[in-house]
């Protein structure tokens, strides 16, 4: 199939990744578009997993208030370099972070920040809610993980679905946007405020 200059436009449209990068992925789909877009996100994870490792030591503190003025969050979101964090597309990743963060309140930016206490707190809230149910022994346990695993996606940033698109989750968003711009990106720490909490 030939792979035309509208297709390639269509997908970078869609993906955002760089056009001999759609080119080449409309070519190893034979021109289908889903599975291009596919093969995409999979370069996207192997590119994001080899500079997992790098320094990020620049980026940017944003800044996002809400209209009306009564909600505000600040977000540091670093980089390797000076040069990627002072792009507009570094600018604007940092941007829909800080709303996300305003219309979700995460509580962590990854899983691992979740205290042990606080994990075994809503087990235990999860099981006695299975228990007085009358669920039988034997999926209480599964019962408790999936709850959890449902408790982690709302709290959790990394594993919490775009505000912009719920198919993605902001770990997807993420993977992307190191792919784009060929660098380590770790979102570091946030603060979110509400007036009069």
């Amino acid at each position: 199939m030939e792979i035309t200059a509208s297709m390639v436009k269509q997908l970078r449209e869609k993906t955002g990744a760089g056009m001999m990068d759609c080119k080449k992925a409309l070519i190893k789909a034979d021109g289908d578009m889903e599975k291009a877009i596919t093969i995409l996100r999979e370069q996207g994870l192997a590119k994001a997993a080899r500079k997992a490792g790098r320094a990020v030591k620049e980026g940017l503190i944003m800044a996002y208030i809400h209209p009306g003025d009564k909600l505000g969050v600040l977000v540091e979101i670093n980089c390797e370099t000076d040069f990627v964090a002072r792009t507009d597309d570094f600018k604007n990743f940092c941007k829909d972070i800080a709303m996300q963060i305003a219309a979700t309140n995460p509580l962590v930016v990854k899983r691992e920040d979740i205290r042990a206490e606080l994990i075994e707190k809503e087990k235990d809230i999860y099981r006695t809610q299975a228990i007085n149910e009358g669920k039988p022994e034997k999926v209480v346990d599964r019962i408790v993980e999936g709850k959890l695993e449902k408790y982690f996606q709302e709290v959790t940033l990394l594993e919490q679905p775009f505000i912009k698109d719920q198919d993605k989750n902001i770990k997807d968003i993420l993977t992307e946007a190191i792919a784009r711009l060929g660098e380590n990106i770790q979102i570091k720490r946030f603060t979110r405020y509400r007036l009069g909490e």
